[in-house]
């Protein structure tokens, strides 16, 4: 390992990063397409609904005693990450907003690890977490955003508790990342599901007249954005640390910004601009700084 940290991605493996981004960058533009017709816990329970069923002939059974990480794991990236991110992308004037504030769980992460685990925080990390925070209050004076903040409220929620996933994934012994999808998708789709039907309009009529544009964005979200994104992540760290990764994919929220102004017309003013360019230059430097660290941050799957 010592000696792929003097190596960077090159050749193939960059053409697989682009592919890894260009995945999730796309996934935002499908599932705002398909939230037009699908309420966001439905359609957060039908991508895990296939997830799931995709996944299961692979899973492996967790360790003994790992259970209720596991669970907590699964509930908070599955359920209120997933479920809170559709319902900011339905509710966002744009895709950039939702794309760059997801990034947000980095130093919500940090911060977290530093809390619960007693990992220190170098003055240049503090500096970065700092800058990341800062870029998202100027991101939402932006007039797009304040049309309708609610979206960008429920986004840092949602990134709030995908950080709390991502520290607590640290701690699970014996599972590969396809088992945590799996557990991830059947431990989650319940409770969607079920919270869909308490709190959301009837689900019968939305599945019955859902458009092919719909259910293109349920299977495009469990299949090329977990399965096909995630699967060539997994396959790219068994060559590189994942520290010397996740700078390249701070490109997916840019790509997807300009989806969203190529395909949807989003009009992204100067503040969006800025206040994202902060959020991800401290999002980089802290993936540079991890560089340096045992565990750096997983990335996020993406809403």
């Amino acid at each position: 390992m010592a000696e792929r940290q003097h190596h960077g991605l090159v050749g193939r493996d960059l053409a697989l990063v682009a592919l890894i981004c260009l995945a999730w960058a796309g996934n935002f533009l499908t599932s705002k397409l398909a939230l037009r017709e699908f309420p966001p816990l439905l359609f957060t329970g039908l991508r895990l609904v296939l997830l799931g069923a995709l996944l299961l002939p692979f899973l492996k059974r967790p360790a003994p005693g790992q259970w209720p990480r596991l669970t907590a794991v699964c509930l908070c990236n599955g359920v209120l990450h997933f479920g809170l991110s559709f319902w900011a992308l339905s509710l966002s004037a744009t895709l950039a907003s939702p794309a760059i504030v997801m990034q947000s769980y980095v130093p919500m992460a940090a911060l977290l690890a530093w809390w619960w685990l007693g990992e220190r925080i170098h003055w240049r990390t503090g500096a970065a977490i700092a800058l990341s925070f800062s870029g998202v209050l100027v991101l939402g004076f932006d007039p797009a955003v304040l049309h309708s903040p609610e979206g960008l409220v429920l986004m840092l929620v949602s990134a709030f508790f995908l950080a709390i996933g991502s520290v607590l994934m640290r701690r699970l012994k014996g599972l590969d990342m396809v088992s945590q999808q799996g557990w991830t998708a059947l431990v989650g789709m319940v409770p969607l599901l079920a919270a869909s039907a308490l709190i959301e309009p009837d689900m019968r009529p939305a599945i019955a007249h859902a458009s092919w544009v719909a259910w293109f964005g349920v299977a495009y979200a469990a299949v090329i954005a977990s399965l096909v994104g995630h699967g060539l992540y997994y396959l790219l760290l068994q060559r590189h640390p994942v520290a010397q990764v996740t700078p390249y994919l701070l490109s997916a929220p840019v790509l997807a910004t300009l989806l969203g102004i190529a395909v949807l017309h989003d009009r992204v003013g100067p503040r969006l601009w800025l206040g994202g360019a902060m959020v991800l230059g401290g999002v980089l430097a802290i993936a540079l700084r991890n560089l340096t660290r045992t565990r750096p941050m997983p990335p996020a799957e993406t809403a």
